[in-house]
């Protein structure tokens, strides 16, 4: 079988866009080419991203755009008018879109990734446009894929209520930390936290300023958190959209001098970052899967983090649970992590073994398997 996959957000630059579901497909591409040696693969990237910046096999061939399709104001013309001619031209058995979408006019049998429906649970955390176009052509696409495949368990409930689609079509294939997210060296952490400069102990929180990961209920539990403990909070991520109000919030809260915006964390380092955290603080509305917090505990991090969407389902019984919008609840689990020594040596194995239950070779797996079944079908009609 030949599969097309759209890959043009994989990202090649140093930026927020070098996240989430860029990670998902760089996974996802590395372990199919260990696990599937059978079928025949093109995966189209944006442009100057070609095959020898993605070291795949030889059964994989990488077309590259002409534009930069990164961007959504190009990518989407591509999905919806190029796309369906470029699958027929490359006689494509099957089209993998790997975020939301597949073309309405979609040729082929097709596979839909869905991350989160986060523009349907909380859509005035999304510019309008962006909201628009993802939620047409989400339900478009879930009922013209043959198969949907959801990060987590909690997605696929959320397909299945929020979207009316049979839940025998939905196959769940769970994120999981990239290798190198693992307890560093003493020596290599030392280093780094010498590089730089960082406190014996302080709080961290990575991910994009965006409205949904709600940083602003932490500025507020940061402030009660700084009235008992000097330990200063790090944020750590590139600015996404909407996250005026972050920073209009920190100066109300004369925190500029306690809380450290450190902008976006090199992939090479975030480890380190982890590691080097007495806790990392992750309140989120709505995730989707929840990558962050799964990478601390992978690094040996104790997380503390919401009580909502697929969070319970990433953290388990490893970590401290609030109510995203619950202050007060908040800021006690840090202070509790930030003072018994019993409690974050404890949170620290059960993360380490909480994070060894998720691989991508599982997910790369069960992707390959919805392939087949996929490709045993005709395009569904869209409705």
């Amino acid at each position: 079988m030949h599969i097309a996959i759209n890959a043009h957000l994989l990202a090649h630059t140093r930026s927020f866009r070098r996240a989430g579901v860029s990670h998902y497909i760089e996974q996802l591409l590395q372990h199919l080419a260990r696990v599937d040696q059978t079928n025949q693969y093109t995966i189209f990237t944006t442009r100057g991203l070609d095959a020898a910046a993605l070291g795949l096999p030889p059964h994989f061939t990488v077309q590259p755009s002409r534009f930069p399709t990164i961007n959504p104001r190009v990518r989407i013309p591509w999905e919806q008018f190029l796309a369906p001619l470029i699958l027929r031209r490359h006689h494509a058995d099957l089209f993998h879109g790997t975020l939301n979408v597949v073309p309405l006019a979609c040729p082929v049998p097709s596979v839909v990734t869905i991350h989160d429906l986060a523009f349907i649970r909380f859509p005035y955390t999304f510019r309008s446009y962006n909201r628009t176009y993802l939620d047409l052509a989400t339900r478009v696409s879930v009922r013209r894929a043959t198969r949907i495949l959801a990060v987590s368990e909690h997605t696929k409930r959320e397909v299945v209520g929020l979207l009316g689609v049979p839940a025998e079509r939905v196959v769940v294939t769970p994120n999981a930390a990239r290798a190198h997210f693992r307890p560093p060296a003493a020596e290599a952490l030392a280093a780094f936290r010498t590089r730089h400069r960082l406190p014996e102990q302080f709080v961290l929180y990575v991910g994009t300023l965006e409205p949904r990961k709600n940083l602003t209920t932490l500025l507020d539990a940061y402030a009660q958190v700084a009235r008992r403990s000097a330990v200063p909070l790090l944020v750590g991520g590139g600015k996404g959209w909407m996250y005026d109000a972050v920073f209009a919030r920190l100066e109300a809260l004369g925190l500029r001098d306690r809380v450290h915006f450190v902008g976006y964390l090199d992939e090479e380092e975030l480890p380190l970052w982890y590691a080097a955290a007495r806790l990392f603080v992750f309140p989120s509305l709505y995730e989707g899967f929840g990558m962050p917090p799964l990478e601390a505990m992978a690094c040996g991090t104790p997380v503390v983090t919401s009580n909502s969407s697929s969070l319970p389902e990433v953290v388990g019984d490893a970590g401290l649970m609030v109510a995203p919008t619950d202050v007060d609840a908040l800021a006690a689990a840090i202070m509790r992590l930030l003072n018994d020594d019993a409690l974050h040596a404890d949170l620290r194995e059960r993360g380490l073994r909480r994070a060894q239950q998720f691989a991508w070779h599982t997910t790369a797996e069960r992707t390959r398997d919805a392939y087949g079944q996929a490709g045993l079908t005709a395009p569904m009609h869209a409705v």
